[in-house]
């Protein structure tokens, strides 16, 4: 799986995109997020307006994502969650751990305060 990223104000912003089912896309987004604790880059925003369909390990895959920023002092923040996305957010009661923003803008100003 490749992860499209880009940088805005020092914050990196990682698109997913497609269905999020756990496996290779863990996988991949886990490597990504070490490559870039290596690189000294801790501020992330997974942009997920492309997430086609998400799973309970897609769920968990972002679980994994936030305590590995966490535990490396990073920080993990989500933008532009379509509506099946931000509804299984709700649901499961991640939106208690994750705080999601309605645009990537929003996400990396957030860093800033």
């Amino acid at each position: 799986m490749n992860i499209p990223s880009s940088e805005r104000n020092g914050v990196t912003v990682l698109e997913l995109q497609g269905a999020i089912l756990g496996g290779p896309e863990a996988n991949a987004l886990n490597e990504e997020l070490h490559r870039l604790i290596d690189e000294g880059k801790k501020q992330i925003v997974l942009e997920l307006s492309q997430v086609t369909l998400m799973n309970s390990s897609g769920l968990g895959m972002l679980i994994g994502g936030y305590t590995t920023m966490k535990n490396n002092g990073g920080e993990l923040k989500l933008a532009c969650l379509n509506d099946n996305v931000r509804k299984l957010i709700e649901i499961t009661k991640l939106h208690t751990i994750f705080t999601p923003f309605a645009t990537v803008d929003e996400a990396v100003d957030s860093f800033a305060s």
